[in-house]
């Protein structure tokens, strides 16, 4: 089904920003200027002495870090946010404000194992005096930073999980050669990277195939929304439940697949029976 759209619903709602524009370097040295300046307030009003190396790398890693999390929240949150915002399903300030609370929600709860394979499964952190691995990091952190960073000005959508990998990797080939990488570990991560799109794409067709087939194409959209909405809703709950029981609460409580799977169908036939009558009426 073709879908025409007039000059003017172009021109509001489907503008693509041009690459590059002179615009954004001043930004981006206003950044660079402001963590620089950070960094030399720290130095002036901050005694070394009394701190000590370590408490001046965990100010140094947490000035970073910041600078970082504003870059994933530039890139990453807004190609994640980008279809819902550009769909009009939710305003920016709607989507700022959920991707707020998940995001964080998501690093915090679900993220140790993530955390875990980027400390130590990228590389051998034993092949490198641990004064040195600490150094090691800040590096990665600081280049994958400044690579998101650029990208963002050049509105290039790319992968904080990439840089971010790249980065650890570089940094310990410079500080221990390339012995230091766990190659395997590699291999699977890259797997991913191809893997991850592939069933995402057919994931995001056969869903959309089953949405048009059963609301889109039917006489009465309005009805067949009704009945097919909380399905969609329920499914997802239950996914999400299944993964939170299975892995991302490992910390708290990790359950068999089998289990964490019949627990998830629990909560979706609540999130059914709650979903379906509010969205019927709407």
């Amino acid at each position: 089904m073709a879908i025409e759209l007039s000059k003017p619903a172009l021109d509001a709602g489907l503008r693509v920003p041009r690459a590059g524009t002179a615009g954004e370097l001043p930004r981006l040295l206003f950044a660079l200027a402001a963590l620089a300046a950070a960094g030399g307030w720290a130095l002036l009003h901050i005694d070394a002495a009394a701190l000590g190396t370590q408490t001046w790398l965990l100010t140094a890693s947490a000035v970073v870090g910041a600078y970082m999390a504003m870059n994933i929240g530039a890139n990453d949150v807004a190609t994640n946010m980008g279809p819902a915002v550009g769909s009009r399903a939710l305003t920016l300030s709607a989507a700022l404000a959920v991707a707020a609370v998940f995001e964080v929600l998501g690093a915090v709860v679900a993220g140790g194992a993530v955390t875990s394979t980027i400390k130590g499964g990228i590389i051998d952190p034993g092949a490198v005096a641990p004064a040195d691995f600490a150094w090691l990091m800040l590096a990665a952190l600081l280049a994958a930073a400044l690579w998101l960073h650029l990208a963002t000005a050049l509105h290039a959508p790319v992968s904080t999980t990439h840089a971010i990998v790249g980065s650890v990797m570089g940094a310990g080939i410079a500080a221990g050669g390339w012995r230091i990488v766990h190659w395997a570990t590699v291999e699977e991560i890259v797997a991913s990277w191809i893997v991850s799109p592939l069933l995402g794409g057919v994931f995001a067709a056969l869903f959309l195939y089953t949405i048009k087939r059963s609301i889109t194409y039917r006489a009465d959209m309005r009805a067949a929304a009704g009945r097919v909405v909380p399905r969609l809703i329920a499914l997802m709950a239950w996914a999400f439940c299944t993964y939170m029981l299975s892995k991302g609460l490992g910390s708290v409580v990790a359950l068999p697949i089998a289990e964490a799977a019949g627990c998830g169908a629990l909560v979706a036939a609540l999130v059914f029976a709650l979903t379906r009558a509010p969205i019927a009426r709407a």
